[in-house]
């Protein structure tokens, strides 16, 4: 158990997000719950982030009650957790606790519990509270507490005569938050990829024909770890040759071969969740062979477009749309696409050989929250938004070739290459803050 960190931030956000919502609302947030491996065994747990950004707690079973102004009484406590209480036998077993005493002194709870009195108190920390915020489906545990006590205030409000309470689902207004990065936020982005480019880097000066894939993935994350990062961001792909052409492959266990390519789709995820997510794709050889260079090269500048999209008041999908104008093209050129330009992109004809969109949001979660559209509009790009920017090829014959496209000669097949780095949006364009993991096509041969 690490001393927590400065917890003046999680507590501005709560006073944000109440200050969004009506002055009689009441929020409840579970943390997460342990999850089985294995007969009595764990995974290691990961705290939920909605609960982590506001609370900034990093324990498990432990639940949050916040009250707006109206909520209650004027003198009731604002912000409440229900925690874990100290346990010495279950501590020497599993780690220490922070308990209810930790819970109020470190982490700014004003009142706290224990985790096995939430029942008994709940009704009256939600009391007066016009709509209560929870989000359905999500927490098994918890979701009984919550439906019963809401059940039992529509009942003595039919009784009474009194308000009716509504319940709402609070994680739009939490992740409207979450998308807007503040600058501490961002600070933690850049030091997540600053490790995660010296783990690409790394890798790609020892990567050399009849290692293992596996053992480049443990160098990566043994360079994670040793920089001081909590674990991978995600199960990292170390992917050589045709594999490449798997999108999230992952079992890491071929033969690198001389004259195929190795794309390495790796990151690291910080003690306080933020991530990075960089992929790098390199012959193995240190010598591309000309359909390797010839592909490598399009997705280089298709990328190098979608960056130069990344502008305050543009998009996700300009980006995306940037990608595959020149991507398209280069296919067409190439002849691994034929016909009319503007169907094949209209009829998503290209999908053989590009299946994915070319980024998503990046932050506490690797594909991170937030709205990409609202409806017919598609969200536009702010300061503070960070995403990643991942255009690829992959030229194999798993996908069904669409009406009218020329097959796969076979000395193309095989191919897998993806660009990808993590951009963040800034008041005059963009930041790319992976930039330290090289990537022009002289740069990865040696």
């Amino acid at each position: 158990m690490n001393f927590p960190l400065d917890h003046s931030p999680h507590a501005q956000r709560r006073q944000r997000l109440l200050a969004s919502l009506e002055e009689d609302a009441a929020v409840v947030l579970p943390a997460a719950h342990l999850v089985t491996h294995h007969a009595d065994v764990h995974h290691r747990f990961r705290q939920d982030s909605d609960f982590f950004y506001l609370c900034g707690l990093d324990e498990a079973n432990a639940v949050a009650v916040l009250r707006g102004q109206g909520s209650g009484g004027a003198q009731d406590p604002r912000f409440v957790l229900f925690v874990e209480p100290r346990d010495p036998m279950a501590e020497v077993w599993n780690g220490r606790r922070w308990g209810v005493e930790g819970a109020m002194e470190h982490f700014g709870a004003e009142a706290a519990h224990p985790i096995g009195e939430l029942a008994e108190h709940l009704d009256g920390y939600l009391h007066g509270a016009r709509r209560i915020g929870f989000r359905v489906g999500r927490h098994p545990h918890v979701e009984p507490l919550v439906l019963r006590v809401w059940a039992q205030q529509l009942e003595r409000s039919q009784r009474q005569g009194g308000h009716t309470a509504s319940l709402f689902d609070v994680s739009a207004a939490i992740h409207a938050m979450r998308l807007r990065k503040e600058p501490g936020e961002l600070e933690r982005m850049r030091e997540a990829a600053r490790i995660s480019c010296g783990a690409h880097e790394q890798a790609r000066q020892v990567a050399q024909a009849g290692m293992g894939e596996y053992q480049i993935e443990a160098l990566l994350e043994g360079h994670f770890r040793n920089a001081g990062a909590r674990q991978p961001a995600y199960p990292s792909i170390v992917a050589g040759g045709d594999n490449a052409c798997i999108l999230h492959y992952t079992s890491n266990q071929d033969p690198l071969r001389d004259g195929e390519l190795l794309l390495i789709d790796a990151g690291c995820s910080l003690v306080d969740y933020y991530n990075a997510d960089i992929t790098r794709t390199f012959p193995v050889n240190g010598r591309f062979s000309g359909e390797q260079r010839a592909l490598y090269e399009l997705v280089l500048t298709a990328q190098r477009q979608a960056i130069a999209a990344v502008q305050p008041g543009s998009s996700s999908a300009r980006v995306h749309n940037a990608a595959v104008a020149v991507l398209v093209d280069g296919l067409l050129e190439l002849g691994l696409l034929q016909g009319d330009r503007d169907a094949i992109i209209t009829n998503h004809d290209y999908r053989h050989l590009y299946p994915h969109r070319t980024g998503h949001w990046l932050g506490l979660d690797v594909h991170d929250v937030g709205a990409s559209r609202l409806g017919d509009h598609h969200t536009a790009l702010e300061p503070g938004m960070v995403l990643t920017v991942e255009p690829g090829l992959y030229i194999s014959n798993r996908l069904p070739i669409p009406e009218g496209q020329p097959e796969i000669p076979h000395h193309w097949q095989g191919i897998g290459i993806r660009i990808e780095d993590d951009v963040a949006v800034t008041a005059t364009g963009h930041e790319v803050l992976t930039a330290a993991a090289l990537k022009e096509l002289q740069e990865m041969e040696r």
